[in-house]
């Protein structure tokens, strides 16, 4: 593996947890509550960019391949599977240490 690659799987692990580690949004602003959406929405974000990285790192090594959907489904699958640890943290172990 090269090292675009380490670091393409670092961001995407960094950016898929990231939701569920703050109340802020985006980590930027504060909010009282943040709802399930609010994650969605962050963690949609996250795939876009890691996406956006990915296919930088692909431009420069060599011309982009298509991508049929199948591709984003897949990586969207594994972005979810990357996001698990924080959303175990924060649904299953958080809440009921904080209750």
């Amino acid at each position: 593996m090269t090292t675009a690659m380490y670091v393409l799987l670092l961001v995407a692990v960094v950016l898929a947890n990231s939701p569920f580690l703050s109340q802020k949004w985006f980590g930027i602003i504060t909010l009282p509550r943040k709802h399930f959406g609010h994650h969605l929405v962050e963690l949609a974000v996250g795939y876009a960019l890691t996406g956006v990285l990915a296919y930088v790192f692909e431009a420069q090594a060599g011309p982009v391949h298509q991508k049929d959907w199948e591709f984003f489904v897949v990586t969207l699958a594994l972005f979810v599977v990357f996001a698990f640890p924080a959303f175990v943290w924060r649904y299953f172990w958080h809440s009921r240490n904080h209750a």
